[in-house]
């Protein structure tokens, strides 16, 4: 269990630093504040409210259901922001919280995957957790991908396939 629980820690910790993180970047690195704010109708979601949202429940589940962090989260706020935040803010905070949810899975044991915590709530399994929030991550990014590609119509080239393989593959900023 010990090394498929460390494998487990490493690959969550990858995805959500060097997987998601790195595209939602890019993707917001094509958008103006205004674009990061719309929404296709008032029950969509904006990229915006995405962002603070993937922040609050990251930071919810891991820094603190699993950190001992105190909990403060306004989950309501998360979806009920309508002003522009600049995007440097927003990036900022997710950030913040992925190095916080990182450094609390870099001191995890996997030992404790199997133990208990109370999140949001219910009884889950620190493994859970993690999954949880990880598959969490990686659903939103999708749709903060999906919404960057309507609204700039441009593919993000995310993956090289030159090597007869995928690979994943960051670019800077590029103009649309």
């Amino acid at each position: 269990m010990n090394e498929i629980g460390k494998e487990f820690l490493a690959r969550s910790r990858y995805h959500l630093t060097q997987d998601f993180m790195p595209k939602i970047e890019q993707s917001i690195r094509l958008l103006s504040d205004k674009e990061i704010w719309w929404r296709a109708n008032e029950h969509a979601n904006s990229i915006g409210n995405l962002m603070l949202h993937l922040s609050g429940n990251a930071r919810q589940w891991i820094v603190c259901g699993l950190g001992g962090a105190t909990d403060a989260r306004d989950r309501d706020a998360e979806f009920a922001q309508r002003e522009t935040m600049p995007v440097d803010e927003l990036l900022g905070r997710l950030k913040d919280t992925i190095r916080e949810v990182d450094d609390t899975l870099a001191r995890f044991s996997p030992e404790m995957l199997l133990q208990k915590q109370t999140i949001q709530g219910d009884e889950v399994s620190a493994l859970e957790a993690i999954l949880h929030v990880v598959e969490h991550f990686s659903m939103h990014t999708g749709q903060i991908i999906l919404i960057t590609k309507v609204l700039t119509g441009n593919d993000l080239h995310f993956y090289d396939f030159d090597a007869g393989k995928p690979v994943l593959r960051f670019l800077s900023s590029s103009s649309r």
